[in-house]
Formats: C-alpha cells, sequence, structure tokens
C-alpha cells in the first residue's frame, strides 16, 4: 500500500520541482556554469503570442522580478540597430563596474584610432661598426608593448645578427622602454589579482627580456662580452629586425579570451597614438574620452582607470556600452575587425560552454565580464525576425556570478528565439 502510495507522490514531486527550477536562479556552486534548460521557459505562451518587440520587453520585465534583484541590481539596454532605436532599456544610465566588457571600449576606439591594418612592434636595432665579426657598439631592443612577442622571434633577432657575419659583441645591450610610462600596474588593480606586468618589452609575457636575449645570443655561439641596461635608441641607429603582429592577432585573444595583457598593451597604443611619449593611462583615457563625445555622450560622467577592466576604478554605463556598439555596426571598417573577434555562444572564447540552445548558439557574439561581485554580457545577436541587436548587461552586487550569467543567458534566449 505504502509503495503504491510513494508512486502516486512522485510524478507530483517532479512537477513541482521542475516549476520551482524554471523561476529559481542558481544559489550553489558559482564555479559551475548554468544549464540552458534553465532558459527555456523565459517567456510564457501569453508573452510569445505579442508581436514583436512587445514580446521581448514583457519577457525581460517577468526575468526582473526574480528574488535576486532584492539584493542585487542590473544596468541593461537593447538597441535594434535595424530600426535605430533602443527597444529596452533598464537602469542604463547607472553608473557599474563593467568588468572586462570594458575590452569592448578599448577594441572600438583603438580600431577607430589606429586603424585596421594597425601593427605591434618590436625593433632590434645598433650602433657602432662591425670589424672582423666583432661588433664594437651598442645594441637597442626597441619595445612597442607587442604582447604576442615570443621565443621564436626574439631568435630572428638573433639571427638577424648572425647574418651580419658577428660573433662576438662589445658594448652595451640596451632595453629601450621609452614608449610607456615606467608604471607597472594599473590604477586601482587588487594587490592579490593575477596581473599582467605592464612593459613595452616583454618576451613570453615575462619582463626578462634582456636576460633571455643574451642567453639566446650565447647559445647561438655569440659571444657576448657586453653590459645591459635602459635606455633610449639614438636617431642614428640602424634597425636590421622588426618583428611584429597585427591589431587583428590581439584583438582575437584579448576578446575571446579575455586576456588583460592583451587589452592593456591595446590601451598603450591608443595612448601612443595620441602623440604623447611615453604613452600613458591618461594620453590613453584622453583618446577614450573624445570617442565618448563623438557618440553623443559626455565623458565627464563615466571614469576609465584601465583598458582591461580590472580596476575597481571603471565607471560606465550600459547606455555608453550601446553606443559605442551601435559606432562600431554603423562603420565597416571597425565592424568586420571586431565582430569576429567576439566570443560565439556554445562556440567558442568565453561562451563556448554558455547559450547553447539552437536560438542563441552561434547567433550571440559578446564580451563577458567577471569580476568579485559583477557579472557583464555585451554585444550582438540577431532576432528571429532578422533584426541585428546591441545589448549590454550588468549585473552587481551578485554573491554568485553564476547567478548574473544565467541572467545574461536567459535575456540572450529571449532577444533571439521567435
Amino acid at each position: 500500500m505504502m509503495k503504491h502510495y510513494i508512486k502516486a507522490l512522485l510524478p507530483l514531486l517532479f512537477i513541482a520541482l521542475t516549476a520551482n527550477a524554471q523561476i529559481r536562479f542558481d544559489e550553489g556552486d558559482d564555479d559551475a556554469l548554468a544549464a540552458d534548460t534553465l532558459l527555456i521557459d523565459s517567456v510564457s505562451p501569453e508573452q510569445q503570442s505579442l508581436p514583436w518587440p512587445q514580446s521581448v520587453v514583457a519577457g525581460i520585465d517577468n526575468l526582473l522580478k526574480s528574488d535576486m534583484f532584492e539584493t542585487s541590481q542590473v544596468g541593461m539596454m537593447v538597441y535594434d540597430l535595424d530600426a535605430d532605436s533602443a527597444i529596452y532599456c533598464h537602469n542604463e544610465r547607472q553608473l557599474m563596474r563593467p568588468a572586462s566588457t570594458m575590452k569592448l571600449l578599448t577594441a572600438i576606439t583603438a580600431i577607430d584610432k589606429l586603424g585596421g591594418s594597425y601593427q605591434f612592434k618590436t625593433d632590434l636595432c645598433y650602433t657602432g661598426e662591425v670589424t672582423d665579426g666583432t661588433l664594437s657598439g651598442n645594441i637597442y631592443c626597441v619595445g612597442g608593448f607587442d604582447p604576442r612577442f615570443n621565443i621564436d622571434d626574439m631568435r630572428a633577432f638573433v639571427e638577424s645578427i648572425r647574418k651580419m657575419g658577428v660573433d662576438t659583441i662589445r658594448g652595451t645591450i640596451y632595453a629601450d622602454k621609452s614608449m610607456k610610462d615606467e608604471a607597472q600596474y594599473g590604477e586601482g588593480w587588487c594587490w592579490d589579482d593575477d596581473n599582467p606586468i605592464l612593459s613595452p618589452l616583454l618576451v613570453g609575457r615575462k619582463d626578462m627580456f634582456i636576460d633571455r636575449f643574451v642567453q639566446e645570443l650565447r647559445e647561438a655561439g655569440i659571444v657576448v662580452d657586453a653590459f645591459t641596461g635602459q635606455g633610449r635608441k639614438p636617431d642614428d641607429a640602424f634597425c636590421i629586425c622588426r618583428r611584429f603582429h597585427t591589431i587583428d592577432q590581439v584583438l582575437m585573444r584579448m576578446l575571446k579570451e579575455s586576456d588583460n595583457l592583451y587589452a592593456e598593451s591595446m590601451f598603450y597604443q591608443i595612448g601612443a597614438a595620441s602623440g604623447n611619449q611615453p604613452a600613458t593611462a591618461h594620453s590613453a583615457r584622453s583618446v577614450m574620452n573624445r570617442l565618448i563625445e563623438k557618440v553623443g555622450l559626455d565623458p565627464k560622467r563615466y571614469n576609465i582607470a584601465d583598458g582591461s577592466g580590472l580596476s575597481l576604478y571603471n565607471y560606465v554605463t550600459a547606455e555608453l556600452e550601446v553606443r559605442l556598439l551601435r559606432y562600431a555596426f554603423k562603420n565597416n571598417n571597425i565592424y568586420l575587425h571586431l565582430h569576429p573577434s567576439l566570443p560565439q555562444a556554445g562556440t567558442d572564447g568565453t561562451l563556448r560552454k554558455r547559450m547553447t540552445s539552437p536560438f542563441t548558439q552561434g547567433n550571440v557574439y559578446a564580451k563577458t565580464g567577471t569580476l568579485s561581485g559583477i557579472s557583464s554580457l555585451a554585444g550582438y545577436c540577431t532576432a528571429a525576425n532578422g533584426h541585428r541587436l546591441a545589448f549590454a548587461i550588468i549585473n552587481q552586487g551578485l554573491l554568485h556570478g553564476r547567478n548574473g550569467r544565467s541572467f545574461q543567458d536567459r535575456v540572450c534566449t529571449i532577444l533571439c528565439q521567435p
């Protein structure tokens, strides 16, 4: 009798648990990603029967009724790029920390200012003369803050010296770091974070360029009878080798994998392009502020501290992010470089395990952002009616980042589903 009674209760218990799972945001393990099954019923049949974009408004309004917003905040904006009008706004002018969606601002400014053919360069130059295989003079390794410079690039430097017939170096090997200021870390970075080193002369992401260069020279059989130091390349130096990587190569890792070093490198390229030497965060900020003015907003309303979003001093809005996404979309010379560099839902980058439903997978291209208490997402998607959308969502005050990601994924599902 008891066995039959339990069997009768099991279906009812399953229905109750399933219904509850559809309306609650998971407060569990922060490291686990929200399952896509949580996203399916974000819009009721009644809401789905509404014309677009009213169905979008009703669906997002319903999400905002969640208990999570009793203790956290969200700023968001959705913009129809084809109709050139906003279709949803909520706290879109509330200042919030963007986390790594700050990289979008850096990327758009960089492509706009530097151009799509820009190169991140590192030069090898020398002064003096070569006599009987001996270079009597100085060597200058001129840093351009190329975050991709690796051991293969360094060995190309060594090979260029060998091709000059040099087997001995007598003089000084200089690190020329004059491209940027001496700041090693960004303003407002936490001391206990895994922060990148802001040196314009790196090899394999490490600030040990000259030591490794001397080691590679000696391993190649070149006698190094020279001092090492830091100094600026003179105007009359001969440059014998240049290694470079394109802005697209840097963008791809910077955005898809949310690489902070790559973002800070691009930030300082912006500063250098202003004509100020050495480049500083202030000079980069000035260029970004001019673009903010260009899209019709007041830069005094925001605070930009770095290019990666690591800083706790960054304060922007969802409206600002969407304005810049719209600006990029309207300018093919920016959009054609930006769009393919963004993580693609369910496919690659930081979105490879998110939004794997049929409506969102391969459709949402967006930059993620995560800091303690912050989760953000900003980018592009296409609605079922073919309208292309730009959106920005910034959740703050979260104890569990998973809740912010779950909310963002649900919003994107509403934007993309029929």
